[in-house]
C-alpha cells in the first residue's frame, strides 16, 4: 500500500512539474524572464541582490549549464562575470565557439549565501525554469559544468567525464566548471583533451 502511495505521489510531483514547465514555455523566453524575476520559491531570494538567468544567443549550438551565481554575478546580474567567467571565455576559445554558438545558465537562479552548495529543495525550486530554457534555447549539446549542473539536469545519473550521453532528448556532456580550473591549473590541460575528442558534437 505504501509502495503504491509513493508511486502516485511521484507520478503527481512529474505531472505537475511538466505542467509548470509547459506553462513556462507557452510564455517564451521573455515570459520565463519575467517568472524568474517575480520568484519566491524558495528562501534565496530574499539574500539575493540579482536575479541571475543567463547570457548568450537565443538559437545556441551549445548550452552550459553552470551551478549557481557567486558575488560578482550576485552583483551584476550575469552570469560568468567574474574570474570563473574569464575561465570559461578561454574555454569557449578553445572551443572554437562564437557568440551566436552558445548560451550559458544557471542549475540556480539566485546566489546561495557564502557561496555554499546548492540545496536539493533549492534545485527542485529552481528546476521548472531551468527546463523551460533548456526548452526554449533548444541546444544540439548540453555542456554539464560539474557536478551540480548533473545533479540538476539528470538527477540520480552519473556521467563520466568528458563521455557524451544522449538524456532527455539531447547529447549531454560533462566537463570541469571553469572554477575547478582556477584552483587545479593541472586540470587544464585534461579540460582541453576532454574537449578535443568532444568536438564533432557541435563542430
Amino acid at each position: 500500500m505504501v509502495t503504491v502511495e509513493k508511486k502516485n505521489s511521484d507520478f503527481g510531483k512529474k505531472s505537475n512539474f511538466e505542467k509548470k514547465v509547459r506553462e513556462l514555455v507557452e510564455t517564451g523566453y521573455s515570459g520565463v524572464e519575467e517568472a524568474i524575476l517575480a520568484c519566491k520559491n524558495c528562501p534565496l531570494h530574499e539574500t539575493a541582490s540579482n536575479k541571475v538567468i543567463g547570457k548568450g544567443s537565443r538559437t545556441p549550438k551549445v548550452l552550459f549549464i553552470g551551478e549557481a551565481p557567486g558575488k560578482n554575478e550576485d552583483e551584476k546580474g550575469i552570469p560568468f562575470c567574474g574570474r570563473a567567467g574569464k575561465e570559461l571565455d578561454k574555454m569557449l576559445e578553445y572551443m572554437r565557439l562564437s557568440e551566436e554558438d552558445w548560451a550559458v545558465i544557471n542549475t540556480l537562479k539566485c546566489r546561495p549565501p557564502e557561496n555554499r552548495n546548492p540545496k536539493k529543495s533549492e534545485l527542485e525550486a529552481c528546476k521548472p525554469f531551468l527546463a523551460a530554457q533548456i526548452t526554449l534555447l533548444d541546444p544540439k549539446v548540453v555542456i554539464l559544468l560539474g557536478n551540480t549542473a548533473e545533479k540538476a539536469y539528470c538527477p540520480g545519473k552519473k556521467l563520466e567525464w568528458g563521455v557524451p550521453e544522449e538524456i532527455n532528448g539531447r547529447t549531454a556532456l560533462k566537463i570541469y566548471h571553469p572554477a575547478a580550473l582556477i584552483y587545479t591549473r593541472s586540470r587544464i590541460e585534461t579540460q582541453h583533451a576532454l574537449i578535443d575528442k568532444n568536438r564533432g558534437l557541435w563542430e
